[in-house]
């Protein structure tokens, strides 16, 4: 196996002493550190960026991936409210991030904005608000657009549909 020397700085000297504690064997934790590293940044320059999202209940626990958005939507309802963001993977599945809260309140003076935008032109108001307690959120993961159809709103299914044969990134030659 080649040798290879490691030029470490005195600054990051402690840095280096810790990993070698952790891990035993200082090669190794190199090679896995390198090897994430490769991986982030090929992804980072094909347009994917690297994604942390909240799963489970109130503050849960954090879910991380590599992806691109491709779209955003939500609902609210007398039953709650629901947000969802759809992301394309680096490994080309769609993950569905959906955060749904059932106490979810509307201002009262927001009531006049729901029939219709007549209603609202020209009176934006200062007054409007509403509320929203945490809530579940899920991460679901499939092959296929069509998988998606059941999980989502109509109207999000058919921005993720037409947003998901495009490219992460468009490389232009201008």
């Amino acid at each position: 196996m080649p040798n290879k020397t490691i030029y470490v700085s005195d600054d990051d000297l402690p840095v280096y002493k810790r990993a070698q504690e952790l891990a035993g064997n200082l090669s190794s934790a190199i090679s896995v550190a390198l090897r994430k590293y490769v991986e982030l940044e090929e992804g980072r320059l094909a347009g994917y960026d690297e994604i942390t999202v909240r799963i489970g209940r109130g503050s849960g626990r954090k879910q991380r991936f590599s992806g691109v958005l491709l779209a955003e939507g939500g609902r609210s309802s007398s039953s709650g409210y629901e947000a969802f963001k759809v992301y394309r993977s680096r490994t080309g599945k769609f993950v569905l991030h959906a955060d749904r809260s059932a106490q979810y309140t509307q201002g009262a003076d927001d009531e006049k904005y729901l029939s219709g935008w007549r209603s609202w032109v020209g009176n934006w108001s200062a007054d409007s608000s509403w509320s929203m307690a945490q809530g579940e959120a899920t991460l679901d993961v499939v092959d296929t657009v069509e998988e998606l159809r059941a999980l989502i709103p109509d109207d999000l299914y058919v921005l993720v549909e037409m947003a998901s044969d495009q490219p992460a990134v468009e490389d232009l030659d201008i």
